[in-house]
């Protein structure tokens, strides 16, 4: 059974990425891309689905382990009877290859290296043969490498290609993983790199990229390993970021909330941008800008809420039945069919993303008003029919408030980049849109007996995305429905920490369709610390942030929930969106400059 999803590090070379566990098995590696097929997914099933294990020989977990300073190079040392023995585990960036070194520290630690691949979503048995660069591992496209650049015993196994090594105080040994396309003769060039070098250039370029961050409060250490994960879940050559690396971890441990957020979503683009740019990172946020503005081109009726890496838009949801899920949680999805839902608040996403690029001063396409232009009109004409909103439910759609409040938004927006390009476009109409919604959510989403915006049209439930409403600028911090919606959202608390919804209130079948509970939201937690702190309470909104950033696992990362009942970390990890929130909120209670207006995203995940 694969560990608790708060024992598993990450490592990533800025195209895919890999999940350690603290016994130092590599459990869920994606080759080449993050939304690949996994070749090694024993986190989702069981070690017959692929894993690779580094530790001493007689088992066990670490005794402790690290990141190193300012880098996504992780340590991890196991102290035993027979001596102490650290293994160091990077990627080279952009090299789609994984390195574990493995160094005595003191007294002769007896190792194993234990590689069990299977390609195609942890299935394919390959076949594997030996060469002089080492083992070579083939099936169907792909090919996998193993190197070791010292001796070794190799034991007979069937299964699996197991390596037996001991190493004394002083000494190392290093392990090469590499894919390559299996139709390519001879060894990839990686495997001729030595492990020095990769091992030094990739600390170098970490340390130089945390260099830039800005900034300098007193969160500091957890704001930088933020986005150290935000930057390791890029995808470097196109800009694209993921919501995670990861599929399938479950909202509900036994439940079927279990989502692929291995692709980016617009709903993250305008958060995603002003955490970047605040922090200092504003190639990465031309990067994800540009990754934005080819993605939603071509017809605004077509415009998703979700896109593939490389900005594709064709995600399509399967199920893999062969595994058998995280802790029993099925089913286990490749894909997401939340690509064809219609959702209105991205295009409010999508609007206040470009409008804050503006306002940033970051280079725009010549064609960015006519994008705008047509992305209004689509919204003049479709804007009150109802929608899967913000957590894409798969139940009826309804008239969701948050998802007006962001038609509301992308009017705003459309008419201040109207003023910033010197453009008036049809701005009347546009105003008349801005006015007309605002009016709509103040009568319809609001319940006068209990003083706060709801989650839909003649629903008393309450929805944490209310409490964006003041960092959208929908209404002012000081307005007494804010400040009503904040208290009322006391009741979406559960241990300390805020749900999304409160599934009491109508039945959670009614607004999903899923079975099941599920935990807290760290992001939604993080935005009742912003509202806190936006309508006067200082010391609670600290409170609450330091209660979320206290279920970071050892290394510092979230996951998407949390069970404050059991104690655990829920959903796909580490999740994007809970650490750009981080970021926004330390920015936010430190009070630090900000070279943009703080504008939000939403996670669109369920």
């Amino acid at each position: 059974m694969s560990s608790p999803i708060e024992d598993y590090a990450l490592i990533s070379d800025l195209e895919t990425a890999a999940m350690v566990g603290m016994d130092g098995s590599l459990d869920w590696l994606c080759l080449p891309r993050f939304d690949s097929p996994a070749c090694l997914a024993a986190l989702l099933g069981t070690r017959a689905n692929g894993f690779w294990r580094v530790a001493p020989r007689v088992g066990g977990r670490c005794t402790r382990r690290h990141y190193r300073q300012g880098t996504l190079v992780l340590e991890t040392e196991w102290r035993g009877a027979s001596g102490t023995v650290r293994v160091t585990d990077f990627m080279p960036p952009r090299a789609p290859c994984v390195v574990r070194v493995v160094e005595g520290v003191s007294g002769s630690v007896p190792m194993r290296s234990e590689l069990r691949l299977r390609f195609h979503q942890g299935r394919v048995v390959p076949w594997v043969r030996d060469a002089e660069a080492g083992t070579v591992a083939v099936a169907g496209p792909d090919a996998v490498w193993l190197h070791a650049d010292g001796p070794v015993r190799v034991p007979d196994q069937q299964d699996s290609t197991v390596l037996d090594f001991t190493v004394p105080a002083g000494h190392r040994l290093a392990l090469t993983l590499v894919w390559s396309p299996s139709h390519l003769p001879g060894a990839p060039a990686a495997l001729s790199v030595p492990a020095e070098t990769a091992l030094k250039e990739t600390c170098d370029f970490w340390r130089r990229w945390t260099a830039q961050c800005r900034y300098e409060g007193p969160w500091r250490d957890a704001v930088v390993r933020s986005l150290i994960t935000l930057k390791a879940l890029t995808y470097a050559p196109t800009g694209g970021i993921v919501a995670a690396p990861t599929t399938s971890l479950p909202g509900c441990i036994g439940g079927e909330r279990n989502w692929d957020h291995r692709f980016c979503w617009l709903r993250d683009s305008t958060l995603t941008l002003s955490c970047l740019l605040r922090s200092g990172y504003r190639d990465e946020a031309t990067a994800w800008l540009n990754w934005l503005m080819r993605a939603i081109a071509g017809d605004p009726a077509e415009l998703q809420t979700v896109y593939g890496v490389a900005g594709q838009r064709l995600l399509h949801e399967t199920e893999a039945p062969w595994l058998q899920g995280y802790e029993q949680s099925r089913p286990v999805r490749f894909g997401n069919s939340a690509e064809g839902q219609f959702q209105l608040d991205v295009y409010g996403e999508v609007m206040d993303a470009l409008c804050l690029s503006l306002q940033a001063g970051i280079t725009m396409p010549a064609r960015v008003w006519s994008l705008v232009e047509a992305l209004m009109s689509h919204l003049v004409r479709h804007w009150r029919e109802p929608d899967q909103g913000l957590w894409q439910v798969r139940g009826p759609g309804r008239q969701f408030v948050h998802s007006k409040v962001m038609v509301w938004v992308a009017a705003d927006r459309a008419l201040r980049m109207g003023e910033m390009l010197g453009r008036d476009g049809p701005s009347a109409q546009w105003r008349a849109l801005r006015d007309e919604v605002h009016r709509e959510v103040c009568r319809e989403g609001w319940d006068a007996r209990q003083g706060s915006f709801v989650q839909f049209y003649g629903s008393s439930a309450l929805d944490a995305s209310a409490l964006l409403i003041p960092r959208l600028g929908f209404l002012p911090a000081r307005d007494e429905r804010v400040r009503g919606t904040v208290r009322a959202a006391q009741r979406l608390n559960h241990g300390g920490f805020v749900r999304r919804y409160d599934p009491a209130e109508h039945g959670v079948h009614d607004v999903d369709g899923m079975r099941g509970p599920e935990g807290t939201f760290v992001a939604c937690t993080l935005w009742y610390a912003d509202a806190l702190a936006a309508t006067g309470h200082p010391g609670q909104a600290r409170e609450v942030f330091e209660r979320a950033l206290a279920i970071r696992n050892d290394v510092g990362l979230l996951a998407e929930q949390w069970d404050p009942d059991a104690g655990r970390q829920l959903g796909n990890a580490p999740q994007a969106f809970s650490h750009i929130a981080l970021v926004e909120t330390a920015f936010a209670l430190s009070s630090a400059p900000s070279p943009s207006r703080r504008s939000p995203g939403a996670s669109g995940r369920r």
